[in-house]
């Protein structure tokens, strides 16, 4: 099939899975840091407790590989619906908080494991099942929903906050994902791989995974997704904070949210792209290193404002690129039958990146009440991680690793 005809047979899969991982999961990860200032200031909570909410992903660890495995066993479409119940439910419970810091990481922990399921862990599945020329643009089609929708809402989302506070904001969240999650469902069908009959074609063997795991590509997607994902915490909730601590103002902090996320979207944009026609290996050096440039910018003293939404933005084109790069590596170096499984510890590492990251900051910000030593350290294994990729070298060829038949 050619690279066109695989559009005009699959794009309304491409439009389900946009909308959906647009109001899923990413809408928690591109609007949390502006509550940020708004919940430390009402609640009594420091920097560095906040900075402890981005550990609690270590959790995927243990809970991305089986949120792959339902994915694989009952498909996409399931899996989905499981997860935006999760999201829409979590964003309610947030308007329901009554100052404990605890009961705010519950409701984030909870509301994490399942809403898994609206990442691209779940609805990248649907992609590389029914793409193989244009694997690589229409990965970064359906990744561009979560910048998008994230520059959308951070500066929407901050006029509500504003107005009518940061409970109305998390009800407009929960409304939201819960009418994107049903319009991601019910636009993508029923296919025939979900079917009970051919679930059983979704096995894996201990000796088969084990033998999987033990690959050198394996191993070095998962250590660079870690090393790069240290710095996960910024984006996820400290985006804001950072920028403001550099001298900049409320309002423009918000609108750098918003640049970060175009910054995203450029970046799956251009490396989707790319990954059709260059090596996976060489787009991931190029992409992955760029946000050294963004943290080192952000840790210098007296930066113009100009700059630091310079910085910012290539940190986010950078993101960008990751999302793409992941899911096209591990499509093309195993086989896609147990795709989700095996994507599940990239998702892992992932987390578990993060998680760490966010016990560097806050042991950081303990120490030294700034960001700068985080965002050296940032630097430092971002630029490891990105190597980690690159060493994988080219990968096989497509169609050397076994798909499924239509």
């Amino acid at each position: 099939m050619s690279f066109l005809k695989e559009f005009r047979v699959n794009w309304t899969v491409v439009l389900a899975t946009f909308i959906g991982i647009a109001t899923g999961n990413a809408l928690s990860h591109y609007t949390l840091s502006l509550f940020a200032p708004e919940l430390i200031r009402e609640f009594g909570w420091s920097k560095a407790e906040f900075a402890l909410l981005g550990s609690l992903q270590i959790v995927s660890v243990v809970t991305a590989p089986f949120a792959g495995r339902f994915a694989d066993r009952f498909g996409t479409r399931v899996a989905a619906g499981v997860g935006f119940f999760a999201i829409s439910a979590g964003f309610f419970a947030y308007t329901l908080m009554s100052g404990s810091l605890a009961e705010f990481f519950v409701i984030w922990l909870l509301q994490h494991i399942f809403g898994m399921l609206t990442t691209s862990l779940v609805l990248t599945r649907a992609i590389v099942e029914r793409f193989d020329k244009a694997r690589g643009t229409s990965l970064s089609l359906l990744m561009m929903g979560p910048p998008l929708s994230g520059a959308i809402a951070a500066p929407l989302l901050g006029g509500l906050i504003a107005a009518d506070g940061w409970r109305s904001a998390f009800m407009a969240l929960a409304v939201v994902s819960a009418v994107g999650g049903a319009i991601c469902v019910l636009l993508m069908g029923r296919k025939r791989h979900e079917l009970p009959e051919k679930r059983a074609i979704a096995k894996i063997s201990r000796e088969q995974m084990m033998a999987i795991v033990r690959t050198r590509a394996f191993c070095l997607i998962v250590g660079g997704m870690f090393l790069i994902n240290i710095a996960q915490v910024f984006a996820a909730s400290q985006i804001k904070l950072v920028v403001m601590a550099g001298g900049v103002s409320d309002n423009l902090a918000t609108w750098m949210v918003s640049f970060y996320a175009l910054g995203v979207i450029c970046g799956r944009a251009i490396f989707g792209i790319a990954l059709d026609r260059i090596g996976a290996h060489i787009v991931a050096l190029l992409a992955l290193s760029l946000p050294v440039i963004g943290f080192i910018v952000l840790a210098s003293p007296g930066i113009a404002p100009a700059l630091i939404a310079g910085g910012v933005m290539i940190i986010g084109v950078a993101q960008g690129a990751e999302g793409d790069v992941g899911a096209y590596m591990v499509s093309r170096h195993f086989p896609i039958e147990n795709y989700s499984m095996i994507f599940g510890f990239v998702k892992a590492a992932l987390d578990g990146g993060g998680a760490i990251g966010s016990l560097i900051l806050s042991a950081t910000l303990v120490a030294t009440d700034s960001y700068t030593p985080f965002l050296y350290t940032c630097a430092a294994t971002t630029m490891l991680g990105a190597i980690l990729f690159y060493l994988t070298g080219p990968g096989p060829d497509r169609g050397e690793v076994q798909t499924r038949p239509a």
